[in-house]
């Protein structure tokens, strides 16, 4: 509890209309509101941040399977969802709840000075795929960035992460996605699709520990696969409420 990233999960007998998700996910006001609705065997899965709708997010998919493995679906261990970015199945583990996502394939690309300048820190390597990953020479420069986040908004990548190797876990990151109204994502899913890949072929070895340095601070084991990334992280619920629309 208190650690972590925050999300909110909606479940619904049906969708509702874009605007109304969207005024919903501004209201909770978290990095992330997911919403999902049952379709057969499936559970169809929309990720929102205050800045729009995107197309993967880690925390709100460990999030919103915990909520229907606990809730709706007790018996069962493994949950799949059709998303946009393809079917992707969460299994529970013990205390764990294991997901399994697509690696994204890194282009390097030249270290510029708009990167550093906005983040404030020397960047060693860098690469992009959806977002910007910045590789920064050690941990405690990751762990005490403060970043322009106006400038941030200015670089390429739709959320840009900052990792470097870490002393206790394998790797350590931040994630910032001021595009999308959230200034840094406490603990960043599908910034690990990005992140894990980097370090697995740097360290030669596919089972990795990952921690995400913001505040509230979170922990991600992680394997390789192939193509596929699979990250398991424990869940808490906080709350449980209604929404009078």
């Amino acid at each position: 509890m208190f650690h972590g990233n925050q999300a909110a999960v909606c479940v619904l007998d049906e969708w509702l209309s874009e605007e109304l998700m969207m005024n919903i996910t501004r209201e909770n006001n978290f990095s992330e509101t997911a919403f999902t609705v049952r379709e057969g065997e499936k559970w169809h899965l929309r990720w929102f941040t205050p800045g729009g709708e995107i197309d993967l997010c880690g925390h709100a998919t460990l999030a919103t399977a915990f909520v229907l493995l606990n809730y709706y679906e007790k018996e069962a261990q493994k949950v799949v969802f059709t998303t946009l970015s393809g079917d992707l199945s969460v299994t529970r583990k013990d205390e764990l709840y294991e997901m399994e996502f697509p690696a994204y394939e890194l282009k390097k690309v030249d270290v510029t000075a708009a990167m550093e300048d906005a983040l404030g820190a020397s960047v060693k390597d860098a690469y992009i795929a959806r977002d910007l990953l910045c590789v920064l020479d050690d941990e405690r420069t990751v762990r005490e960035l403060n970043p322009d986040l106006e400038k941030i908004k200015q670089i390429d990548g739709l959320l840009v992460h900052v990792t470097a190797r870490g002393q206790y876990e394998d790797c350590v990151s931040r994630s910032f996605a001021p595009k999308l109204s959230v200034a840094e994502d406490p603990v960043c899913g599908s910034g690990h699709c990005h992140i894990i890949p980097y370090w697995a072929d740097l360290l030669g070895k596919n089972d990795l520990v990952a921690c995400q340095a913001s505040k509230r601070g979170g922990t991600l084991y992680c394997r390789r696969e192939g193509s596929k990334i699979f990250m398991a992280g424990k869940a808490a619920l906080y709350s449980i409420d209604e929404l009078f629309l």
